[in-house]
């Protein structure tokens, strides 16, 4: 099981709170030993990127941060924890796609609406 606050920090994701969210994974990351660091560290990337690309503006922190954070996250698919990690990385790799057609120029066009949430795998049974 994760640390408490690994919740906290998915919650803070959701609600598009990425600043919150860094400080929140970026503890967590920092102090775990094993391999799952590199999913906090995906995780996190990935909320950066898009903070990058929604509130800075930042072309290429966000292209890189989002592409770092989908490689990060990629071994621990399907998914970890309940999470369906495969929806996110499908789903940020769309809007990657689409932040690289607008290009530095357009960044600013790029609907908000394509970031994606973690969403957790509905229990069968």
């Amino acid at each position: 099981m994760p640390p408490p606050d690994f919740f906290k920090g998915i919650a803070e994701f959701n609600a598009r709170q990425f600043f919150e969210c860094h400080e929140t994974l970026e503890k967590i990351w920092l102090e775990e030993p094993g391999e799952i660091r590199r999913l906090y560290q995906g995780i996190l990337q990935i909320g950066v990127g898009f903070y990058h690309c929604c509130i800075r503006q930042n072309y290429w922190g966000a292209v890189t941060l989002l592409q770092n954070g989908i490689d990060k996250c990629r071994p621990f698919a399907p998914q970890q924890f309940g999470l369906n990690l495969d929806a996110i990385i499908k789903e940020t790799e769309l809007a990657l796609t689409k932040i690289k057609e607008l290009g530095t120029e357009h960044i600013a066009n790029f609907d908000p609406a394509m970031i994606p949430t973690l969403k957790e795998i509905p229990e069968v049974g």
